[in-house]
């Protein structure tokens, strides 16, 4: 038995290479105990560092990167998981220091899986993937933190990537009016057609707040950008407020005060969806399939196949992809 795999490797100069090779299933993690035929993988922006080699997530050589996949069970030996099973399967940092999905066949653990719900396609999950699914987890909480329609208008920054386009989905949807953020006027478009209300260029935003409260304009903001953006952000939120910080496209610093936090009661959300257990996910999945239109899901889709990621790993790292690449495997 035997699958294909995109390869990642380190030659003994550092240079890291990519190639499209047949292995013997004998190759796939001894540990696992569910492989799964895989029909679809996504690309996210950790997949392109995996490919790269940069930031450090992959440890050993050679590797199959792939943070997301979605497919059907193959064989288990864990009972709650038979031959046929529709799964899918995000973070558990498999295809950083696990065998991950740009591959035929995966062998994960049956922990790490989450049974796909009815009413969402294997390729409609990959659409999905860690991107959407965090999305969904940013939405799930500022509702728990007391978000409806009615406080008013919610912002999204880095709106046009894979996280922010599911998030305008998911938010105009649910009925909100949603801000969008992009430096990129040519997605205004774009955002319009997934929902959003109106367009705030980047520049708006782009600088550290001079002071440590602003007008409050925000019910609610998911942040995929971090940095000055987010400081700024912060001191624009209504009173008690809350953002969702999903990402760090714009830096891991954040040059602001404790002051919104204490005189606006403003909230700051840390969305983690790597080690999130396994009720959470299941619930955001089945939000997922009656709160993001598939219609709009399958706007944000551009298809592409196994060899054409060692071109798209770096055109993800330089902003370069709209809404979300989906990785055709099986």
């Amino acid at each position: 038995m035997s699958f294909k795999a995109l390869i990642v490797d380190k030659t003994a100069d550092g240079k890291i290479t990519q190639s499209i090779e047949t292995l013997d299933d004998s190759r796939l993690p001894a540990d696992g105990n569910v492989t799964v035929k895989v029909d679809y993988s996504t690309l996210n922006y950790k997949d392109g560092l995996c490919l790269t080699g940069g930031g450090g997530l992959v440890r050993t050589y050679p590797h199959v990167p792939g943070v997301d996949f979605a497919g059907i069970v193959e064989a288990s030996e864990d009972a709650r998981y038979k031959p046929g099973d529709r799964v899918v399967l995000t973070g558990w940092r498999v295809g950083e220091i696990w065998w991950g999905g740009y591959a035929e066949k995966a062998r994960v653990k049956a922990d790490w899986l989450v049974p796909l719900p009815a009413g969402i396609t294997t390729r409609q999950a990959m659409a999905v993937g860690t991107a959407g699914f965090t999305a969904m987890l940013a939405v799930m909480a500022l509702e728990t933190h007391g978000l409806t329609p009615a406080h008013g208008e919610v912002l999204v920054t880095g709106a046009a990537g894979g996280v922010g386009s599911v998030a305008v989905a998911i938010l105009s949807r649910l009925g909100y009016q949603v801000a969008a953020v992009t430096g990129r006027p040519e997605t205004e478009a774009y955002l319009k057609s997934l929902g959003a209300s109106r367009i705030v260029a980047r520049g708006e935003l782009a600088e550290a707040p001079t002071r440590p409260l602003d007008k409050e304009l925000w019910a609610g903001a998911i942040d995929n950008v971090g940095g000055p953006m987010l400081a700024r952000v912060l001191t624009q939120m209504k009173y008690g407020a809350s953002v969702a910080a999903v990402g760090l496209a714009g830096g891991n610093s954040l040059p602001t005060t404790v002051i919104p936090f204490l005189l606006r009661g403003v909230n700051l959300l840390g969305i983690d969806s790597v080690m999130k257990p396994y009720a959470a996910r299941l619930e955001a999945w089945n939000r997922i399939v009656t709160d993001l239109p598939m219609e709009k899901l399958e706007a944000m889709i551009t298809e592409a196949a196994l060899d054409d990621l060692p071109r798209l790993g770096p055109d993800i790292l330089n902003g370069q992809v709209k809404g979300r690449m989906v990785i055709k495997i099986g």
